[in-house]
């Protein structure tokens, strides 16, 4: 320090006199710290900031004393005790503050530790969770000055930080200021994207050394003085007669305030002046007034000088007022003279007019206007335009422009553009001009606010929170902003589509996130859902000027029927939850259930199955909305439950899929729930103890068709496919139907029985279920395949394995053979060829071969994609040997002649890839495709192994109860049908077999390779073989499971037929007579006569059902037919009413049983009593000797014709007679004839 230096120090001390060593230390570094920061800003020729008190013609050590001596009075006239200094805080350059302050903080000179305290409990009260600003003992002086875009900035010697104002006035620019109480924000902080970060101006900032002239925001010129303002009814005038070189000052309030935009590289904003109802607009877009936005508020006074009027050309050529170089902006005017126009000639700058090259340029131009018309869409509701005043509870979506105030009120922002400061939990902000919509959609809070070009927002309070900032879920979250801006579409669509965004930014599996971007998939699954594709250019002129105001906000869509997306996690856990508690035993037995025995009602209530669809429109469902799920469809894991089923996964869990070609119905995939339980009710009474069930199990898959698929991103070849199907049905491939869910198959394995049927005239993909395609990228590895057309595919099924297996060792494994032909030799690939288009040289062969490929262990996950009649690439990779695709031949002696195939094992790290008819050569000649017969025809057929397709019309699980095995079922008993009505049971044994998912009701199944065979009464039914395969051809519900309308049939000729055995048909007569009635109460158990305890001396049940039965004789005019009546038919068939029913029942307790056989001569009743003459009196009664319409049933067992001797007198007679026709009725028509 030199003696000149020395000498400064000295003097500056003397005039502060300190009292103590540490105020001494001090006041050295306020010395040195104005020296090396501040005076160097009062260098130059008389700066506007440089007060004359401290500049005489240049800067010197007496200044440096008089701004230091200043700086420090003002500090403390800033503090609660001004007779000492803040000897505790440490004034810090900029530079310092940006370089060392890496934590958001707050400075406050006047603060006690008290106040502090409180302060930092009202941050904790009002925003629940979060922590207030760290305080720091830093006091910060600098210069204001404009930034570039219109940003402050504070400066000294070392650097600038941009700086946020409350309150800005013009007044403080290019001043040296001292700030009493500010936040640091740093830039890795909410709501800073530039590295230096920013502080926050709370309160008005001190004016070091004011001098004389501070009124004007910018240095005098040429301009007119607002002595000589216009108001805005007098100016409004000047815009209709424009006088080239008039200048002119307006005074007025401001009325909007609209936001910065930048347009071909111009940087502008406008702003409305009102007096009474005229409004006035001004177009700022000089770069050295850009700061003004900051310093105009809506309400507030104002007078601009040196105004001109010009030609905006994108306004469609309207004239409006735009700043001059000489333009100055006086904030809190109040007019007191008389308003005058001057009309000084215009400078060169002005008479010379700017061209463009866009027709929405900014440039003002003395031209003839172009015209522009806007159109705009159709909304359902209107919006209102309000004022808001709230704080910011929360940061949706800090780069989607989402927030929420108050709590309560959603904030969108997405139709400005970027804010300058973002906004952070905590703000109060001002709302003017914003649009309030009521429910535009329904994952958002029911009131948002949405701001447009129009819309200002200013903030009057920052944030006391600190913190990191919340919501802002996808990192380029900001590309929907540019995507809303680029695509124009409505709010609705916007607000749905930033809620899908952030779902998916969770729940998506990361390698899919890793490779796109959340926030594109979430666009183009939104296109699909709503149909809409944009509205074209918004005109932001006309938005921000015109009068009525018009703008995409306006009117927006109300959707209550949009989708709603789930993740895989929810929906298994919704459905699992409803299984059991949605489940009513009573409603799971049939009509006439209290009747039924112990075995009956237990094997009835050990499965049960609940079908919702994706769309309440459609059927059942969970929720009020479709249901969307995007995620991966990928070949079952090892650990999947379902074995040889498809799995659709995302970043929460996995669920089983049952997919199909095509669907039956309309609605979208259904979410398929059935519960398997081991249970012991001993009765109908029991059925409300949860004791009697000693197990629970739940299965969850999906159903749907590949109809209802959405493919949001398409690999390569299948964006080939797509389009090639596209072009052969006339259609558009984009063309979808509903919603979507997202896939991605292992490499380019895409279901191969996706692609590989044509649907002319309809799309290929549809709703309930988007996917995601990708490839496995493009690493070169050397490879070989065969192409093959698979023929036949046996079932899946647990094989006893070898210790040969490379990863499953000895043991049962899970095994299924295809047999398929080879279509040419192996070719060897550089890298892999995936499912691209078929050369020549893969079909070189002369003929083709037969093999027979083995999946075993962890190969058997390609069994749900390898489908009969499809083309398939098979590629072995990282080697170059041919002979590993070759399959091995069966040695056998000489002179023998094999009639055996080749086998092939397929390994683990095989690919196989689809290839549909496009990517085939001319030569591939399609398989012949088996034989599929329907119902009716097994039923008639005499061959014993039988393919066919019918429809699930029931489902009975059989359970082994002497085995210890878990809760698998040992089997199932299913029931198919047909269209004439017609059904078939069939056995499937899974003791050795993974469940097949998908054996619901109403599905169609088709059934290969089982073993048709006739039951001991003549009836036939099938049963399933180790080769044997299910597989679900098309989905339905509960309602396709009911059989079709029974035909109309004569007991005549029903009784001649002889082949249509279990026929179902209605049949309509009048009874004859009763052959025999019988009501019993039976042991729940044993199912032997119970009266006050069971008939058996072994059976030790307390529990008794009441049983019915009842045979007559009917007549239709062509034949006789017995018929057999039991349970809750024999009721109405008597004709009685409940109470009698039951008061029947009652009386029978104590006998427990009675027989009755009203038309039996050599038959005797059970007793003879008043009961069995009231049963006899009502069979013969009118009222049951009645005609009637019935469904029957045809026994399988009818005896055939018999020779019988009848007696006349003295004479014998042998004739030969028909057995009366056996019916079993299923159910008695309310529609009876006359």
């Amino acid at each position: 320090m030199d003696s000149v230096e020395m000498d400064s120090v000295q003097l500056f001390l003397d005039q502060i006199r300190p009292r103590s060593d540490a105020e001494v230390s001090w006041l050295k570094d306020v010395f040195s710290y104005v020296t090396k920061q501040l005076c160097p800003l009062l260098t130059g020729p008389a700066p506007r900031f440089a007060d004359e008190t401290l500049t005489g013609g240049g800067v010197c050590s007496d200044v440096c004393v008089s701004l230091s001596v200043c700086v420090v009075k003002t500090l403390q006239q800033n503090m609660t005790v001004t007779h000492t200094l803040p000897v505790s805080y440490r004034l810090v350059s900029v530079s310092e503050l940006v370089s060392w302050q890496h934590l958001a903080c707050v400075s406050h000179l006047s603060w006690s530790t008290n106040q502090h305290q409180a302060w930092a409990r009202e941050v904790e009260v009002s925003l629940p969770g979060s922590k207030a600003l760290p305080r720091v003992n830093l006091l910060l002086i600098g210069c204001l000055r404009e930034g570039q875009g219109g940003e402050w900035r504070l400066m000294d010697s070392s650097g600038s930080v941009r700086c946020e104002v409350l309150a800005p006035s013009p007044q403080w620019i290019d001043h040296l200021i001292f700030l009493p109480h500010w936040n640091y924000i740093p830039h890795n902080a909410s709501g800073q994207d530039e590295a230096g970060g920013s502080v926050e101006l709370i309160g008005s900032p001190v004016l070091l050394c004011s001098g004389p002239d501070q009124g004007l925001a910018v240095g005098a010129g040429a301009g007119v003085g607002p002595c000589r303002a216009v108001g805005v009814r007098e100016a409004a005038g000047l815009l209709n007669d424009r006088v080239r070189g008039q200048r002119v000052s307006v005074c007025g309030q401001v009325g909007s305030v609209f936001p910065l935009l930048v347009v071909s590289g111009t940087t502008f904003f406008c702003f409305m002046l009102t007096e009474d109802k005229h409004t006035l607009p001004v177009l700022v877009k000089d770069s050295s007034r850009l700061w003004w936005s900051q310093c105009v508020c809506v309400g507030q006074s104002v007078c601009v000088t040196a105004l001109r009027v010009c030609v905006l050309r994108g306004w469609r050529g309207n004239n409006i007022l735009c700043v001059t170089d000489y333009s100055e902006i006086h904030t809190n005017y109040t007019p007191t003279h008389t308003p005058v126009v001057d009309t000084h000639a215009e400078s060169q700058s002005d008479t010379t007019p700017m061209t463009t090259s866009h027709a929405d340029d900014v440039d003002c131009e003395e031209a003839e206007p172009e015209r522009e018309v806007v159109q705009s869409g159709v909304r359902m509701k209107e919006s209102r335009v309000i004022s808001y005043q709230g704080t910011v509870t929360e940061v949706v979506s800090e780069g989607a422009g989402l927030y929420m105030i108050d709590r309560k009120v959603g904030l969108c922002l997405a139709y400005q553009p970027s804010l300058r400061r973002r906004l952070r939990a905590g703000d109060c902000v001002q709302l003017h001009h914003v649009h309030f919509l009521y429910r535009p959609c329904l994952d958002f809070p029911p009131s948002m606010l949405c701001t447009c070009l129009r819309s200002s927002l200013r903030v009057t309070s920052f944030s006391r929170a600190g913190g990191a900032p919340t919501g802002s879920t996808c990192p380029s979250d900001g590309a929907l902003t540019r995507l809303l801006l680029e695509k124009n579409t409505g709010v609705s669509e916007y607000l749905w589509t930033c809620h899908l965004s952030s779902q998916l930014s969770h729940s998506l599996v990361s390698s899919v996130v890793e490779q796109q971007c959340v926030c594109v998939l979430s666009w183009k699954l939104m296109e699909f859902v709503w149909r809409r594709r944009g509205r074209g250019r918004r005109d932001i002129y006309s938005e921000m000027l015109d009068e009525p105001h018009t703008c995409p906000l306006t009117q927006y869509r109300v959707e209550p029927a949009v989708p709603q997306y789930i993740s895989v996690s929810e929906l298994r856990w919704s459905l699992q939850s409803s299984c059991w508690s949605s489940v009513s035993l009573r409603s799971l037995l049939p009509p006439g259930g209290s009747g039924l025995t112990r075995s009956d009602i237990n094997t009835a209530l050990a499965w049960s199955c609940r079908t919702l669809t994706s769309d309440p429109q459609t059927g059942e469902s969970f929720s009020r909305r479709p249901l969307l799920l995007v995620g991966v469809l990928e070949l079952p894991s090892p650990t999947s439950e379902h074995k040889h089923a498809l799995q659709l996964r995302d970043g929460t869990a996995a669920v089983a899929c049952v997919v199909t070609e095509t669907s039956e119905e309309e609605e979208g995939g259904q979410r398929a729930a059935f519960n398997t339980a081991w249970i012991d009710f001993p009765s109908y009474t029991h059925l409300d103890q949860d004791q009697f069930i000693t197990h629970k199990h739940c299965r969850v898959y999906l159903q749907f068709s590949l109809d209802h698929l959405y493919i949001l991103s398409p690999s390569v070849a299948m964006v080939t496919h797509l389009r090639q199907r596209g072009e052969e049905s006339g259609g558009d491939v984009t063309d979808r139907k509903q919603t979507a869910e997202e896939e991605e198959m292992e490499g380019s394995q895409t279901a191969g029985r996706k692609r590989r049927r044509k649907q002319p005239g309809s799309s290929h993909f549809a709703s309930s279920v988007a996917m995601t395609m990708c490839s496995m990228g493009g690493a070169s590895r050397p490879c070989v395949s065969v192409v093959l057309r698979v023929e036949q595919k046996e079932g899946v099924a647990w094989r006893n394995a070898g210790e040969g297996l490379e990863e499953d060792g000895a043991g049962l494994v899970l095994h299924f053979s295809v047999r398929a032909a080879v279509i040419g030799p192996v070719v060897s690939w550089g890298r892999d060829p995936k499912n691209g288009p078929m050369i020549d040289k893969e079909t070189e062969g002369e003929k083709e071969e037969k093999v027979v490929l083995v999946f075993s262990g962890v190969s058997t996950r390609w069994f749900p994609l390898l489908q009969s009649g499809c083309f398939y690439r098979l590629v072995a990779a990282d080697t170059q040997d041919p002979s590993v695709l070759i399959g091995c031949g069966v040695s056998g002696r000489s002179g023998v002649e094999l009639y055996t195939d080749s086998t092939l094992q397929v390994r683990s790290d095989w690919r196989f890839h689809s290839l549909t008819h496009p990517l085939l050569l001319h030569t591939c000649r399609q398989a012949l495709s088996p034989t599929v017969l329907s119902v009716s025809e097994v039923l008639d057929s005499s061959s014993e192994l039988v393919c066919f397709q019918g429809v699930v019309s029931d489902r009975i699980s059989l359970n082994d109860r002497t085995t210890d095995s878990g809760h698998a079922p040992k089997g199932v008993r299913l029931t198919i049908s047909d269209q004439s009505g017609r059904s078939l049971q069939v056995y499937l044994d899974l003791s050795h077999t993974p469940y097949p998912p998908g054996l619901l009701p109403g599905n169609t199944l088709l059934l290969s390779a089982f073993y048709r065979k006739l039951s001991r009464s003549g009836g036939v039914y099938c049963s399933h073989l180790p080769v044997s395969s299910v597989t679900v051809m098309s989905l339905g519900d509960t309602s396709s499971a009911r059989l079709p309308p029974a035909p109309m049939m004569h007991l005549g000729l029903w009784a001649l037929n002889r082949k249509q055995r279990g026929t179902v048909a209605e049949v309509r007569g009048h009874v004859v007579c009763f052959l025999f009635v019988q009501l019993q109460w039976s042991c729940s158990l044993c199912g032997r006569v119970y009266t006050q305890s069971c008939s058996s001396s072994q059976c030790r049940s307390t529990s008794s059902v009441f049983q019915s039965k009842a045979k007559l004789v009917i007549d239709d005019g062509t034949g006789e037919a017995h018929v057999w009546f039991s349970g809750a038919l024999v009721r109405p068939l008597l004709g009685l009413a409940d109470s009698q029913w039951e008061g029947l029942q009652r009386a029978l307790r104590v006998k427990g049983h009675i027989r009755v056989y009203p038309r039996g001569q050599s038959l005797v009743c059970d007793a003879d009593n008043a009961l069995l003459h009231f049963l006899l009196c009502v069979c013969s009664s009118d009222v049951v000797c009645h005609p009637l319409s019935l469904t029957c049933r045809k026994h399988n067992n009818q005896r055939p014709e018999e020779m019988r001797r009848f007696s006349r007198g003295d004479r014998d007679f042998m004739t030969r007679t028909t057995p009366p026709l056996q019916l079993t009725c299923l159910h008695i028509n309310p529609d009876c004839y006359t």
